[in-house]
């Protein structure tokens, strides 16, 4: 059995961690309508989409991701002070290739704009799978994109 790993990524933003967070928050209709070479859609299964206990099903485009095309992911922890996400992958294309994906995701204020650290835990279904060095590229980008988006 493979054993679990950790990857990180930490993105400077021009956005103030207020906008930006608030932008994350909005991500179920914000991400299709801003990122449509990446996102397809965003549903809301279950709850509100924001709240603990929410589930979220995210059609990816064929562009953005080529090897996942869903996932489903329910909110475990939100902390709007020290905004903070945390989620886990329940259902998809990504569970072919881990066993559990969890991520975070923590907004900070940094000088005159703010920061976005996302990490991830996974286990590999095998070892012969790669780390998702791919899915922590794709969450950089999207944090880049949303920052381009919100200071335009």
């Amino acid at each position: 059995m493979a054993a679990p790993g950790k990857l990180d990524v930490e993105v400077e933003l021009k956005s103030s961690a207020d906008k930006f967070w608030q932008g994350i928050r909005d991500s179920t209709t914000l991400f299709p309508k801003v990122l449509p070479n990446d996102y397809k859609s965003i549903q809301v299964l279950e709850g509100d989409g924001k709240s603990v206990g929410s589930i979220r099903l995210v059609h990816f485009a064929e562009a953005g991701s080529p090897v996942v095309t869903f996932t489903k992911e329910k909110i475990e922890a939100v902390d709007e002070e020290k905004k903070t996400l945390s989620y886990s992958v329940i259902d998809g294309d990504l569970l072919k290739f881990y066993k559990n994906f969890k991520a975070t995701l923590v907004v900070s204020p940094k000088g005159e704009g703010s920061s976005v650290k996302w990490d991830c835990e996974f286990q590999k279904a095998s070892e012969e799978i790669p780390d998702p060095n791919l899915i922590r590229d794709f969450a950089a980008k999207t944090f880049q994109d949303l920052d381009a988006y919100l200071k335009a």
